[in-house]
């Protein structure tokens, strides 16, 4: 049973201030970390590690372009599975809460997709396998980062987003490197993701065990108030935007680099073999273990100093400077320098940014769609880096990754140094 101290004398669907929550959600957070850890990982073990290597043996001359083009598929229609999902559980009425349905639902369709995109044999199948995944993958994001704005008074934000940075920063590095494992027998290694996808939104559930919002009040939906549930927000948003647009540009210089890492290395770098395989798992526990030491610490130091963008900002800093190393050098030892500054920077930024976000929505009943569409920022970074990159690559080699993830990291600081609302 959740405990007093998350719930008191609100009802499921209310957010308690910070009179009404007097201890950490302990409960809360832990659902939040094991959740993200088991979607988020697999998710980025696939799209990071084996569907490029699927991708380079079956069509290996286009390999960069087929990447670009699954990506801005599923920028597309994660736009609208955020929107339309979030939306909808923020208004979902059920013995089993608002949440725990939509996430269960996401993990079984996620799971089943996986299943099957690890037996394509054509780029078409690949990009359409990757779609419809999106549409259940989606399912588990949008309605799991609104538990925070949910069960989480504003004094504690900041430690759980902390521990949601927690799990990211687990999910994020140790996917990739675990997916190293399953380089010489891949679709092992979709069946190995399946699995653990499949486990995320039950066991999330049973953690969080959320209360019935049958009673809930619900508005119904008219052509006045269609724009305020189901589409972008446009009153009092300024700030909203601005995180948004930061947010992208800082995702976006995250995976120009990740996106490509396992061809910066083949090709920039020229590894092959054992020591290819060792350099993925050194880059990524390097980024795994720094993001978490961060994310240990700068969520409860953001709730003590009570500050966002100041560390949001300095990650960004740090994000900049990381991505700018490796240009200067083809020797293999410079990605392990350029994964321990911007693992540092991740981790920060990671640990703060939810936070933020929460305190820049516009509207809590609209809480799951407006976070959705936050989360819109990192599958927009997922495209767009790669596409970026892409141009870039065809233009000037893989050489002009890094300038171009610094100058993203740049402006994405520089937004969020002109949101108003937030210190």
């Amino acid at each position: 049973m959740t405990s007093s101290s998350e719930t008191k004398t609100l009802l499921p669907w209310e957010t308690p201030n910070n009179e009404q929550q007097t201890k950490l959600p302990i409960r809360t957070a832990f659902a939040l970390a094991i959740g993200v850890i088991l979607w988020l990982g697999p998710y980025l073990a696939l799209v990071g590690v084996l569907v490029p290597q699927q991708v380079a043996r079956i069509a290996p001359g286009q390999k960069a372009e087929v990447i670009a083009i699954m990506s801005t598929f599923a920028m597309i229609v994660s736009t609208f599975a955020n929107i339309i999902e979030g939306a909808l559980s923020d208004r979902t009425r059920s013995k089993w809460g608002r949440r725990t349905p939509w996430i269960v639902l996401g993990s079984v369709g996620t799971a089943i997709c996986i299943v099957f995109w690890g037996l394509c044999t054509a780029p078409w199948q690949i990009v359409l396998s990757d779609c419809v995944y999106m549409v259940f993958l989606n399912m588990i994001v949008a309605p799991l980062i609104a538990v925070i704005a949910d069960r989480t008074s504003p004094k504690y934000r900041g430690t759980i987003s902390s521990i949601y940075a927690l799990g990211t920063a687990a999910g994020q590095y140790g996917g990739q490197a675990f997916a190293s494992l399953f380089l010489p027998i891949p679709y092992t290694g979709f069946i190995v993701m399946a699995v653990l996808t499949l486990l995320s939104g039950p066991l999330a559930g049973l953690i969080l065990r959320e209360k019935s919002t049958k009673d809930m009040p619900v508005e119904k939906i008219t052509i006045k108030n269609f724009s305020q549930n189901f589409a972008f927000p446009t009153k009092d948003s300024l700030d909203f935007y601005l995180a948004l647009i930061g947010k992208l540009c800082i995702q976006t210089a995250s995976f120009a680099i990740s996106g490509y890492q396992l061809y910066i290395l083949t090709d920039y770098i020229l590894l092959r073999g054992g020591k290819l395989q060792s350099y993925v798992t050194y880059i990524s526990m390097i980024l795994m273990t720094t993001a978490i030491v961060l994310s240990i610490f700068a969520g409860p130091i953001s709730d003590k100093i009570g500050r966002r963008k100041v560390p949001v900002i300095f990650a960004g800093g740090l994000i900049a400077i990381g991505s700018i190393i490796p240009m200067f050098s083809t020797q293999p030892w410079i990605m392990l320098v350029y994964a321990l500054i911007v693992g540092t920077g991740m981790g920060m930024y990671n640990s703060v940014d939810q936070a933020l976000n929460i305190e820049v929505l516009p509207d809590p009943k609209t809480a799951a769609k407006d976070l959705g569409l936050l989360n819109m920022a990192n599958n927009g970074g997922q495209v767009f880096g790669p596409i970026f990159a892409a141009t870039i690559i065809g233009f000037a080699g893989y050489r002009g990754i890094f300038p171009l993830a610094c100058a993203m990291a740049v402006i994405g600081s520089i937004l969020i140094i002109f949101i108003r609302k937030v210190k």
